[in-house]
């Protein structure tokens, strides 16, 4: 199980002291989680070598899409009215022909989800007449450097062992981008990063597919849960075989919710499926883990936690086996 620090804040730090004394030893951040404070709490817990060198950490990238689109953007608002619809129609028929956002594949896990794609499949759209200005612009190299100093500065940290770039992937021309490899070997080869992943949370399947082509990235954290998993067994049984650690995210939001239910619906049907899976009586939260865990080529589980609570229940189903149900 993966220590999700999302919401953790350097005034709270019970609930990630209490996870590392009972053998959490991965911790999942980034630098748009709680406005940096994510962080900042790994920083004052892990504040020696001797606890530092026990852990894994893992951190994203997260300015590096919205620097790709906002290139490709200053582009667009320079052409014509006619150019950008002949734009705005390829990208429309780029979401369209992907099936992205398909029934029980795509799920809405935070408000606003949705128009986190429209930036991605514009890029797109425009890669193939515009790529030559944008996919090797330095300042996409910037925004990776950036990132991981700024990272490094707030966790009081040398290293980082997993970084996650792009954070939030929705399409393979995102994750084909060569500044990635390019710039992540440089910082390995500085002992700043060791390993290079990617996390995401729309089209998984076409994502991982080109991870295994590309042959260099060693993690994916992919949105995988009891709903959407028909859609990725196979692959990821491709993806482990090819040597890709793969981490599951979001198993619980599937079926449950910290935000507005108006805003990030969680149809019943959803959570009924879910209980006659595991018929068994626990948190629908804590069961939807469980559920990810029963999986073999998922490398672990994250679970976002930030109370003494969620870390004792959440713990309490790593490495419990169970018979699933069909539903």
């Amino acid at each position: 199980l993966i220590y999700g620090t999302e919401l953790n804040n350097p005034d709270n730090l019970r609930p990630v002291e209490i996870a590392f004394e009972r053998g959490i030893n991965y911790f999942d951040t980034a630098p748009s989680y709680n406005r940096g404070l994510a962080e900042a709490t790994l920083a004052k817990v892990f504040n020696t070598s001797a606890k530092r060198d026990n852990i894994f950490i893992a951190t994203k990238v997260t300015a590096f899409c919205p620097t790709r689109n906002r290139l490709y953007r200053e582009i667009f608002e320079k052409l014509s009215r006619s150019k950008q619809d002949e734009i705005r129609i390829k990208a429309a028929k780029l979401r369209e022909g992907c099936g992205i956002e398909r029934p029980e594949y795509f799920m809405v896990y935070w408000p606003g989800q949705q128009q986190q794609m429209d930036g991605a499949f514009i890029s797109d759209a425009m890669k193939d007449e515009f790529g030559e200005k944008v996919e090797r612009s330095p300042e996409l190299k910037k925004a990776i450097v950036s990132s991981v100093e700024e990272s490094l500065k707030r966790m009081g940290a040398d290293y980082i062992d997993v970084l996650h770039c792009p954070h939030a992937a929705a399409t393979p021309e995102e994750i084909r981008n060569p500044m990635i490899n390019e710039t992540f070997n440089e910082l390995k080869k500085q002992g700043k990063v060791r390993f290079l992943g990617f996390s995401t949370h729309h089209g998984m399947a076409e994502l991982l597919k080109t991870a295994i082509e590309l042959g260099y990235f060693d993690v994916v954290m992919l949105a995988y849960n009891v709903i959407n998993h028909a859609f990725l067994d196979h692959i990821l049984r491709d993806a482990r075989e090819s040597g890709i650690g793969l981490i599951a995210m979001k198993a619980a939001m599937a079926v449950a919710t910290p935000y507005d239910p108006a805003k990030v619906p969680v149809p019943e049907w959803r959570v009924r499926k879910l209980n006659t899976i595991i018929p068994e009586e626990m948190k629908l939260q804590v069961k939807a883990f469980l559920w990810a865990l029963q999986n073999q080529d998922i490398s672990a589980v994250n679970a976002g936690m930030y109370t003494e609570e969620m870390v004792i229940e959440n713990l309490a189903v790593v490495g419990r086996k169970v018979e699933l149900k069909l539903a």
